[in-house]
């Protein structure tokens, strides 16, 4: 992400908070509206609840058939406000259930206002009975709401009134006050309650709003001065380090920086300066290859000259002396003395010995010219083996051959390349003290075959890895140290490449590289 992003995100996201404490704190207040109008309404419910109790008492009181009207005009103003008040639209739990009691109360209420209807019209027809005791049913008759069974106890005792059912009716209105008293007073509760919610929900909105207001407005303070603070400092870290490593770079060192996991522009620079890094160390890595190139060139180049010379020098001699030696054993035939035949023999083994030395010079000097041609690498590679068996015991050897079983086909001298094999296999026989396993792995990759021959020897030294392409670099008793000097050269004029990998005590490992076709 870019740095001009990174800073437009972060007065976004301070903007954001301003923008979500703004509606926070409007959403707040629309709630805070709503529960104001709840607790108005739970007030008025409150309220119409007192005033239902009131005239209900003043009824039972007195009797009057205005406060029975009462109570029904105050039942239906509370069933209004219940069904359609609420802030929400929807009734509560608490108002359902308090709807259902005022349904159960009215209900109630209406069985005992016709019980008492029913109740006065006996005492009516009572009144035209003469009795000693009338003067009581003026008494009961103002009372029997207040004191149903006292007046249901008068009624028997005195007989005032015939009907039996008159003091059924005055038990069952005893029962039916009482339960309604206890829903009015049922009612009262769940109003003060739903009173009592509706003042605590709006003091936790308005208490919660004050925390969110304490809480948001330093917060997008802070959040803006630490994601400014982030970016400022992440962006100058970067560019010190990359300081840093430029004045390394300046030095010759060419160290990498850690790469960024951001996607600014300092990322940018910085995945850049590496890869410019890595350029610079393979440039740098590839200019000392081609400068030790060029110095083992020379080098091999005076040897070569130098080889070349010694090898015309000592090889007309040589040929004398072993002519010699060989006039001489015949000369001598059975007459020599163990001692002269001893000789004889130690004179034709080492001038052959030094003859194969000078070869081995002419060889290095020259080289040959190539004869290039098509050749099947697996038949070569095998062919190669097999001729090392001639000289050498390889019963305890196991040779292996990985390579496509098609066959690989690759254009090179053929002659030389044998010898680059049985150079190769006679090192790793002698690594190997003619005991071990022999593993060569061809693989073809795209226009290239690379060729892997491995032993199980003793491996070499730091040193000897180094040096082991060198001439008359050897580590044998009697070995010229041209051998693997003669493969480094062939595999120059093939434009093709060999390495080493070895570990003492572990083996060896020779990787030759090689192009398919003419290059």
């Amino acid at each position: 992400m870019s740095l001009k992003k990174k800073i437009i995100l972060s007065f976004l996201a301070s903007f954001s908070i301003i923008v979500i404490l703004n509606v926070t704190a409007y959403v707040d207040f629309v709630k805070i509206k709503e529960d104001l109008r709840y607790l108005e309404l739970a007030d008025s419910i409150r309220s119409k609840s007192l005033q239902l109790r009131r005239h209900e008492k003043n009824f039972f009181l007195y009797g009057d058939l205005k406060e029975a009207e009462s109570v029904y005009r105050y039942f239906k103003e509370l069933k209004y406000l219940i069904e359609h008040g609420s802030p929400s639209g929807k009734v509560e739990p608490a108002l359902q259930k308090l709807e259902k009691k005022l349904n159960e109360y009215i209900n109630a209420f209406e069985r005992i206002d016709k019980t008492a209807s029913e109740f006065h019209n006996i005492l009516n027809r009572s009144k035209t009975r003469k009795s000693p005791y009338s003067f009581i049913l003026p008494f009961v008759e103002s009372t029997f709401l207040q004191h149903p069974l006292q007046g249901a106890e008068l009624l028997r005792r005195t007989s005032l009134v015939a009907d039996k059912r008159s003091l059924e009716i005055l038990r069952s209105l005893s029962q039916e006050i009482n339960s309604l008293r206890g829903l009015g007073e049922e009612i009262l509760i769940l109003s003060k309650d739903i009173d009592k919610t509706a003042r605590e929900r709006a003091e936790n909105l308005i208490s919660i709003s004050q925390k969110s207001a304490s809480i948001l407005i330093p917060s997008s303070f802070f959040i803006g001065l630490f994601l400014l603070f982030v970016i400022s400092q992440g962006v100058v870290n970067r560019l010190r380090m990359l300081m840093e490593t430029v004045e390394k770079t300046g030095k010759g060192y060419f160290p990498l920086m850690p790469v960024p996991t951001q996607h600014d522009e300092v990322s940018r620079l910085i995945r850049t300066f590496n890869r410019m890094e890595e350029d610079l160390k393979q440039r740098e890595e590839d200019l000392k290859r081609k400068e030790d190139e060029l110095f083992q060139s020379k080098k091999l180049a005076a040897i070569g000259t130098l080889a070349s010379g010694v090898a015309h020098e000592l090889n007309n001699p040589l040929n004398n002396i072993h002519i010699s030696a060989q006039v001489l054993q015949r000369e001598a035939g059975k007459k020599a003395s163990p001692f002269i035949k001893e000789a004889l023999n130690d004179i034709i083994s080492q001038s052959m010995r030094v003859k194969g030395i000078v070869s081995d010079l002419l060889e290095f000097a020259r080289g040959g010219e190539l004869r290039l041609r098509e050749v099947e690498l697996n038949n070569l590679i095998t062919g190669a083996y097999k001729s090392l068996g001639y000289s050498m015991n390889l019963n305890n050897i196991k040779f292996v051959l990985d390579s496509d079983p098609n066959g690989v086909v690759i254009y090179a001298d053929p002659e030389q390349m044998e010898r680059v094999f049985i150079n190769i296999f006679t090192n790793a026989f002698d690594a190997m003290n003619g005991k071990g396993r022999l593993t060569v792995k061809a693989e073809q990759e795209g226009e290239m075959v690379r060729i892997k021959i491995s032993d199980t020897g003793s491996g070499m030294s730091n040193e000897g890895k180094e040096r082991v392409f060198e001439p008359f670099y050897t580590t044998k008793d009697k070995g010229t140290g041209l051998g693997l000097a003669i493969v480094f050269n062939i595999m120059r004029k093939h434009n093709g490449k060999i390495s080493v990998e070895s570990e003492e005590g572990k083996g060896t490992t020779f990787t030759i590289v090689l192009p398919k076709t003419r290059g």
